[in-house]
């Protein structure tokens, strides 16, 4: 379970720049629970690239020195609480990378035993980690080969997964050469509000809307472009993102398509 922030611009832009020094503050500060380790994606003309580490992303000078680095006009940024018995170390770390595809998850699905039998063997040979997470990824990645189009191999993907998870959460951002997709379905999931709990003394110290509403994420578009972020930095100006949407950014236009994977509940499992 874990904290997301995405964007795409017009032109190359860093992190610092989009969330402004108060914004970067606020989203960093979220390592008081999400101190699992960090991961960023970005786009270049010679593909996407990734940089990772188990450390906090507060006490990492590179995370540090590449959120203040315009890197890209297309990117996103994890940060990792790791959910119970899942080891913090790389290979668990977000963002998962195959075939130029990033991927970042926000939620915990279960049992993962179950969400592994949905992968292919060869999609099961590419798992480096133990984590749901990049098992997810697998799926939708091994959806999107099979159906030979993002959108459509994304949407199936999730429509099977709400059907087999109803409860869990598939929040995530996946980073492709063309476009970004960004999920928000988690209206049957429960909140991880025990944990929180057990985090702080006092129940006012945990990060804004983490007790109420734990998976929500915002957006906003600016004269840079689109970017989405999950609940936690407590801010103005920006608007919720509906419940249970997904959407696919073009990365040239910035035009933006909504999927429907509710819509095809009646999709059998690929």
């Amino acid at each position: 379970m874990c904290r997301l922030f995405g964007y795409v611009t017009e032109s190359p832009c860093a992190v610092a720049d989009l969330l402004g020094q108060k914004g970067l503050d606020a989203f960093t500060s979220l390592t008081s629970v999400h101190s699992d380790g960090w991961g960023m994606a970005w786009q270049t003309p010679e593909g996407t690239r990734t940089a990772s580490s188990p450390r906090s992303a507060d006490i990492d000078e590179t995370y540090r020195r590449l959120v203040e680095d315009p890197l890209s006009h297309a990117g996103l940024v994890h940060l990792r609480w790791a959910t119970g018995g899942l080891e913090v170390r790389p290979e668990n770390t977000h963002p998962f990378l195959t075939d130029d595809a990033a991927f970042a998850h926000n939620g915990h699905i279960t049992p993962i035993a179950d969400l592994e039998a949905l992968l292919t063997p060869e999609s099961r040979a590419q798992l480096r980690g133990e984590t749901d997470s990049e098992r997810y990824f697998h799926f939708v990645h091994q959806s999107v080969e099979q159906y030979g189009d993002e959108a459509e191999g994304v949407t199936r993907a999730l429509a099977t997964l709400v059907k087999r998870f109803p409860r869990c959460s598939l929040n995530a951002l996946m980073l492709t050469p063309t476009h970004m997709f960004a999920i928000h379905i988690n209206s049957r999931a429960d909140s991880p509000l025990r944990a929180l709990r057990e985090l702080f003394d006092d129940e006012g110290d945990i990060p804004p809307r983490h007790t109420t509403e734990y998976f929500a994420m915002d957006y906003r578009e600016t004269d840079h472009g689109l970017e989405i972020v999950s609940s936690g930095l407590g801010q103005p100006g920006w608007t919720p993102v509906p419940a249970d949407t997904a959407v696919m950014v073009d990365l040239a236009t910035r035009e933006v398509t909504r999927l429907d994977p509710v819509m095809r509940l009646g999709v059998e499992s690929t």
